[in-house]
């Protein structure tokens, strides 16, 4: 099973997907080289 991980342009917030970035570590949409991996799920704690 294989999964792809999503990476986000910091500068113009589209996705870039992992096969792209084996190539070059670049936002295909604007060559921002800053790109993230957003959070899938927000953890909360409670304060004591």
């Amino acid at each position: 099973m294989t999964t792809t991980t999503q990476y986000k342009c910091f500068e113009c917030n589209k996705k870039v997907s992992d096969e792209y970035l084996r190539k070059k570590v670049r936002c295909p949409y604007c060559g921002s080289k800053m790109l993230f991996k957003p959070r899938t799920a927000s953890t909360t704690y409670k304060a004591r």
